[in-house]
């Protein structure tokens, strides 16, 4: 079964999904054992790798190295192509269409094919949306775009509508990596309620509350990140 296959099948089945994100760039390889037992402990259902500033080859040998702790399908989060490594099982396609920059939107991409091509990875077209949530994170300077903000639900709403009108498989709201806080659970159910297709939600996510919260409101895959490394009782409560 594909990716995305046992995504939707697990959303017909009313299984709430999680993945937990390993920036290359924050995680040292002496460390992964350990982190990845973590996770197998867990609820987690599969695990991204990606980070906004990675030094080429370093994703590669990271996924390597998690590969031989775990069943869980290991998926590309990429914030360059640099990052794309045949190692994982699949990758989120990221069309930025919050954000105008065109490399973002369609460039990077076009320079990825000649890469993706040579690859067995599964490719899952995504659109991705930045919502603001009280400072720059690493993904507004690097795309030099701004994100939407949090007042305006409708826009927000409307520009998940159109990545799914593009034909995007999924949508991923992001708060960034560190945010304040996560996105609102009405932020989350207004754009729920404008798809038929899988809704991503990560960023500022550290409690069991916060995530609760987040699937309640419509989120059928949840990303966690330095919450579940650095919080030792968030993780105690996702043990499966």
């Amino acid at each position: 079964m594909t990716i995305y296959s046992h995504i939707k099948t697990s959303i017909a089945e009313a299984k709430r999904l999680l993945a937990v994100l390993i920036d290359p760039d924050k995680t040292q390889l002496d460390t992964i054992e350990g982190i990845v037992a973590k996770i197998n402990q867990s609820i987690a259902t599969h695990i991204f790798v990606g980070g906004s500033e990675v030094d080429e080859g370093v994703t590669e040998v990271l996924v390597k190295a998690i590969k031989h702790h775990t069943e869980l399908p290991i998926i590309l989060f990429p914030g360059d192509v640099t990052q794309i490594t045949d190692k994982a099982d699949g990758i989120l396609f990221l069309s930025l269409i919050s954000g105008r920059n065109p490399d973002y939107l369609i460039g990077k991409h076009v320079e990825a094919v000649s890469k993706l091509v040579k690859t067995q990875l599964e490719v899952l077209p995504t659109g991705y949306i930045l919502i603001e949530n009280g400072k720059q994170t690493a993904v507004e300077r690097v795309s030099n775009t701004k994100p939407l903000s949090r007042t305006n639900k409708q826009h927000i709403a409307d520009t998940a509508k159109a990545g799914a009108f593009l034909g995007m498989q999924l949508i991923y709201l992001e708060a960034g990596s560190g945010a304040t806080h996560p996105i609102e659970p009405e932020i989350i159910s207004a754009v729920k309620q404008e798809l038929n297709i899988p809704l991503i939600v990560g960023g500022g996510i550290r409690s069991k509350a916060q995530l609760e919260a987040a699937y309640e409101a419509g989120a059928n895959l949840v990303v966690i990140g330095t919450a579940f490394e650095n919080n030792q009782h968030f993780f105690e409560q996702l043990k499966s």
